[in-house]
């Protein structure tokens, strides 16, 4: 599925985590190493522009964090990112530059791209989010399935097994995701897509679309 592949959702010019998605076809295969790849990074980040703030994590000195945030390690927050009141950040997570988590917006195990924002009550797990990307008041990514089965991406006929049990949406570059809507284990949205607000969406979403339900994507330049 060549609209799944890192090379067509994401810029990688705009991420502290570029390493971590140079040798991966696919953005999902680095979902089970995050943690370590924190660790990695951590270590090597300029100390004159990062804070060591308890047990790995690393926190830009630009940053804006409240004080009623709660930060888990491995966790890396670059610079000029806003983490608001009551955030919840459970681990295994990188926020890039410019990045709002919210108010009860909680994230684990996920990459936020630079300028990505969740800022309103969102759960954010096992995910990738790509540049600018935006989840809009109370939209979730789900990331198990509820028969608890291995999750697979799957476009039409076509269907990819990741071998992951744990897998909640890959977001391409500029999404915008309406409020209160639902991303289904195995999701992959292209860039540059719009989806409507309390929408439920599973599988492969191609780029550059506006998502009303499952029955009506529209291509942006036909409208």
């Amino acid at each position: 599925m060549e609209a799944c592949k890192i090379s067509q959702l994401y810029d990688l010019n705009y991420t502290i985590a570029r390493g971590l998605f140079e040798n991966a076809e696919y953005p999902w295969e680095v979902l089970p190493v995050i943690g370590e790849y924190i660790l990695r990074l951590g270590a090597k980040l300029d100390p004159e522009k990062f804070d060591r703030m308890g047990e790995d994590v690393w926190v830009a000195r630009s940053a804006k964090v409240a004080p009623t945030a709660c930060l888990n390690g491995p966790l890396i927050i670059d610079e000029e990112a806003e983490i608001r009141h009551c955030a919840f950040i459970r681990g295994k997570a990188i926020v890039g530059k410019h990045c709002v988590v919210g108010n009860s917006t909680e994230l684990k195990n996920v990459v936020l791209f630079d300028g990505v924002q969740v800022p309103h009550y969102n759960y954010v797990g096992d995910s990738i989010l790509g540049h600018k990307s935006h989840m809009g008041a109370g939209s979730i990514t789900s990331n198990v399935k509820s028969d608890k089965t291995l999750v697979e991406v799957k476009s039409g006929d076509e269907k990819i097994a990741t071998g992951l049990k744990k897998f909640g949406a890959m977001l391409g570059d500029y999404v915008e995701v309406g409020c209160n809507s639902v991303l289904n284990p195995g999701t992959v949205i292209g860039a540059h897509t719009n989806v409507y607000p309390v929408s439920m969406v599973r599988g492969v979403i191609p780029g550059d679309c506006i998502y009303k339900n499952k029955s009506e994507i529209v291509k942006k330049e036909e409208m």
